[in-house]
């Protein structure tokens, strides 16, 4: 296999998780009477430009499908970093009713409703048909077509250009980096900015957030990489932000590198820059050896998922998951748990509820189901959402329930 944005030969391994299906691939009932699809699930890291990336094995169009079940708006802390951001970017940049702002990969709805509100034109770009529907609902405007330099060229072509795009999560889930980030500098104005916010490699290895890859993530990003990979499609980077959510991320600002004197290419921004990337390598990420103890890092997580998952079957002590997420799939299928383990696994998403996590088959229940069978322990699979879901469920520890965590590593609390 040869790099998705380099073309060099990749050699260097840095995760392998053995094999899984895709982390959203949801089963209705019926389904549990049939095979599932899974694939290799293995990682490694281009030597020339530091792109961390999957083998490629599925396609986007076997991953984003028209029933995808992921929808951004069931987090309130994420509505509510949502929410900052429109009203941090309406004044760092002076967005008016003049201006247009686009979100690619806007999902339901859950950031351009609050650009909406404010009264700025926008509309998003969703493949999925499931959730351009949902912020369809919400009198968002949605091109459902995947992105790339072919679709950024038609809208610009039909006066479509933004003063801002926003890429949330996005940088990461794209087969060809090249063509996605190409896009953006052919649909941005001449003096428009586009933000990608994305789970720092950095922060990935540090914390031992293997859970995290997955297929749909065909890439695990540095400032290093991402700053290459800009620079070879057209941008150039302005600022970076360093942020807490999904266990610490970038805000990454670029902007058109043909654009003379970009009002947002700032001396604080660039010092901002030139640190992260100072920081990335004294963390060693420029070298072989930052990459080599990943493995086992995930190989402790799994033993004492499994350890701990065991000892409470035979204590007696009952458990239940909290948040079929995608990293939970990841995590359960590469530990090998299932119902025996895990009964069921709950979820505020109708969506989800109903059907059964792929790989485990563990059953994806409501709330009420927490309710009627009082588990003892309650594992977050979303670990970056820990804060949120101890206080929702706060209610349990009425009948002595605990919260449990397995990343960075077992915790109960």
């Amino acid at each position: 296999m040869k790099c998705r944005h380099c073309g060099s030969p990749l050699q260097l391994p840095f995760l392998d998780l053995g094999s899984a299906p895709p982390s959203n691939a949801y089963l209705p009932e019926a389904a549990l009477r049939a095979p599932e699809t899974w694939f290799p699930l293995r990682l490694l890291v281009c030597e020339t430009c530091w792109l961390v990336q999957t083998e490629d094995h599925a396609g986007r169009e076997a991953l984003f499908t028209d029933d995808y079940a992921y929808f951004s708006s069931f987090s309130s802390s994420w509505l509510a970093h949502a929410d900052a951001y429109v009203q941090t970017m309406r004044e760092r940049l002076a967005l008016t009713v003049g201006s247009c702002v686009v979100e690619v990969a806007s999902n339901d709805g859950y950031l351009l409703q609050y650009v909406q509100a404010a009264g700025i034109p926008c509309y998003g770009v969703e493949p999925t048909a499931s959730t351009a529907a949902a912020a369809r609902a919400k009198g968002i405007e949605v091109v459902e077509r995947f992105f790339g330099v072919a679709l950024a060229d038609e809208l610009a072509r039909c006066g479509r250009q933004a003063d801002l795009i926003a890429a949330n999560n996005v940088l990461a889930h794209v087969p060809d980096i090249n063509d996605f980030v190409g896009g953006f500098a052919r649909l941005l104005k001449a003096h428009g900015v586009a933000t990608f916010e994305f789970p720092h490699l950095l922060r990935m290895v540090q914390g031992c957030q293997f859970d995290t890859a997955y297929h749909e993530h065909y890439s695990y990003l540095s400032l290093t990489a991402v700053q290459r990979i800009f620079a070879a499609n057209g941008l150039t980077v302005l600022d970076v932000q360093e942020l807490s959510t999904h266990g610490g991320s970038l805000r990454v600002f670029a902007g058109r590198a043909d654009a003379a004197s970009h009002p947002q290419a700032t001396a604080d921004g660039a010092r901002r820059v030139q640190a992260l990337l100072a920081a990335e390598a004294d963390a060693g990420m420029l070298g072989a050896g930052f990459y080599g103890d990943f493995q086992s890092q995930a190989l402790r997580v799994k033993r004492e998922l499994l350890t701990f998952l065991l000892q409470c079957q035979a204590d007696g002590v009952t458990v239940g998951a909290y948040g079929a997420a995608a990293k939970g799939n990841t995590l359960l299928n590469f530990a090998g748990v299932r119902p025996d383990l895990l009964p069921y696994a709950v979820d505020k998403n109708p969506a989800k509820q109903g059907q059964y996590l792929p790989g485990s088959r563990i059953p994806v229940v409501g709330e009420a189901h927490l309710r009627a069978h009082r588990p003892q322990r309650i594992l977050i699979l979303p670990w970056n959402l820990r804060g949120e879901v101890a206080e929702q469920l706060d209610y349990t520890r009425s009948w002595g329930a605990q919260m449990v965590v397995a990343v960075p590593r077992l915790e109960v609390f």
